[in-house]
């Protein structure tokens, strides 16, 4: 176990990412529960990567979503909803990770779907760099379908409870202060969105998939600032 601040966790990470050979554009995957600030590793990650010259593809899950009437067919609190119904796999495979993986032609397409607009996305088609790396965030990477996908497996723990604050948190500073009944009704939607359908979900997914023991590195990020992490050998 290695502990530090969060420079030396993103140095040991980009390390990490160069001591990995492919014949392909390198996979990673950062996986972990909502809210456990895998988009923000992704991207500090990134930007060191860059900085040494690497090119560097950033995706997210968020967008490979299925339409909103599919992703809430069993109900807008269905914890089976969100971790069977939520996001795309399918594509995923065909416009990302086949394409940029072993014998793929490197053509690839980052997002198929806009979330906010709940309508389908035409990105543009890409050719990467056969010494790419794509930086891959998002819930459930780990899961059956998917785990063989990757070339390098991060998963960002923290524990449920701490997610809910940080989802409050984080709501608050998309939207700025909000007082009175505004405010009070938001923090319950977050509060049920959580205990009913996000925190389920993550407990249906490390029942089936197992994702801890499934990681190349797992990173402890109950202290933001303080991070511990786990590089386990390959």
């Amino acid at each position: 176990m290695e502990e530090g601040d969060r420079g030396r966790l993103v140095g040991r990470l980009v390390e990490v990412v160069g001591s990995v050979v492919t014949a392909h554009p390198l996979r990673v995957a950062v996986d972990g529960p909502p809210a456990a600030g895998k988009t923000t590793l992704a991207d500090e990650v990134a930007a060191v990567l860059r900085a040494q010259g690497r090119d560097v593809i950033r995706a997210t899950v968020d967008d490979f979503l299925f339409p909103r009437a599919r992703r809430y067919r069993r109900g807008r609190y269905s914890a089976g909803g969100c971790y069977f119904d939520a996001h795309d796999r399918a594509a995923l495979c065909r416009v990302l990770l086949g394409p940029l993986g072993p014998g793929g032609d490197r053509r690839f397409q980052r997002a198929v779907y806009d979330g906010e607009a709940d309508a389908p996305l035409s990105s543009p088609v890409m050719t990467a760099a056969a010494d790419a790396v794509l930086l891959f965030d998002g819930v459930f990477l780990l899961r059956p379908e998917l785990v063989d996908r990757w070339d390098l497996r991060v998963f960002v723990s923290v524990p449920f409870e701490r997610t809910v604050g940080r989802a409050r948190i984080r709501a608050a500073a998309a939207v700025g202060s909000v007082d009175g009944a505004a405010g009070a009704a938001g923090a319950a939607e977050i509060e049920r969105s959580w205990r009913e359908r996000y925190i389920p979900s993550q407990q249906l997914y490390f029942a089936d998939a197992h994702p801890v023991d499934r990681a190349d590195v797992v990173v402890y990020n109950d202290d933001l600032r303080r991070p511990a992490w786990e590089v386990r050998s390959r």
